[in-house]
């Protein structure tokens, strides 16, 4: 059955498919305008179109069909392994790349392809959606990603995860110079209570963060910062240094839309991860170095800042 939302506008001016994404956390704008096109979308029991503009006390009724099952299935692309073995994988992940299934991204995700290349034996804890997948990193974001081949492997990298002793090693490079040679942002993350699709550092429904970061190296302008997680919360890195008045170069969400490289994302790769093996009890650490883009990009920066 159908579910149908019932929503009146407090204020006038705002576009009908921002003003229901806004008030309705489980749908995205994108999906709003879907619902709009199919005539899933009413004001004051008109069908509008989704650059309708509000006025103070519209009465909109939305029709949410049910949700379809998803099923991720598995598809032949080409997957970077740093390690294999029975138990887990070391992947690592190009930017640009979703790592599960999600609404408006069904294929040609990392699951996809491990699906693949695993030919189904992967842990079953997160899903049909998230079949192996431990813990995530950001579409844009490149890097190293532990994959649980069982449930077992999958319980016992979880729980280091949460225990906070899993090494995960960030590389990133932020807009402004960084004075400090090192230090560590302990703030709480929580989802952006104005914008739904932003994350934010927050004291009202948020969970425990801490980033520690280190100065590699600084330009005229930018930073080179190696960062080390405690807690793995979505965007941490991101946000936390935002938090600080240096935003990600290439970040798009939380610094300027614009910059003077041709970047796709932000700069941040997960550079190195260390864990203990679910089966032999063996540390084990596993480091890739940046991908092209990234590299490039640090030497544009040490050209620059050889001229000043």
């Amino acid at each position: 059955m159908a579910e149908i939302l019932t929503l009146t506008a407090d204020e006038k001016g705002e576009r009908i498919d921002k003003f229901i994404s806004s008030s309705c956390e489980a749908l995205t704008r994108s999906h709003v305008q879907k619902l709009i096109e199919e005539g899933r979308v009413s004001v004051n029991g008109k069908n509008v179109k989704a650059n309708y503009k509000m006025c103070c006390g519209d009465v909109v009724c939305v029709t949410v069909p049910e949700p379809q099952m998803l099923e991720a299935k598995p598809e032949d692309i080409e997957l970077d392994i740093v390690y294999e073995d029975d138990w887990l994988l070391v992947v690592n992940k190009p930017q640009g790349m979703v790592v599960h299934p999600a609404a408006g991204n069904f294929e040609g995700t990392l699951v996809n392809a491990l699906l693949s290349h695993c030919d189904g034996n992967l842990s079953e804890i997160n899903g049909v959606i998230r079949p192996g997948i431990v813990h995530r990193i950001d579409k844009d974001t490149s890097g190293l990603l532990l994959v649980a081949k069982n449930n077992e492997a999958h319980l016992s990298l979880a729980e280091q995860i949460k225990e906070h002793s899993v090494n995960r090693r960030y590389l990133a490079v932020t807009i402004g110079v960084i004075k400090e040679d090192e230090g560590t942002v302990n703030a709480p993350i929580g989802r952006n209570p104005n914008d739904r699709k932003k994350m934010a550092i927050s004291y009202k429904n948020s969970k425990e963060a801490i980033t520690h970061y280190f100065v590699k190296e600084r330009y005229n302008g930018y930073t080179l910062i190696e960062c080390k997680l405690e807690t793995g919360r979505t965007h941490q890195i991101r946000v936390h240094m935002t938090s600080l008045g240096r935003p990600l170069l290439g970040d798009k969400v939380y610094g300027p839309e614009k910059q003077k490289f041709s970047l796709e994302g932000q700069m941040l790769h997960a550079y190195k991860i260390g864990f203990v093996h679910p089966k032999t009890g063996e540390y084990m650490e596993f480091s890739k170095e940046p991908p092209e883009y990234f590299k490039k990009t640090l030497k544009i920066l040490e050209e620059k800042s050889k001229k000043v």
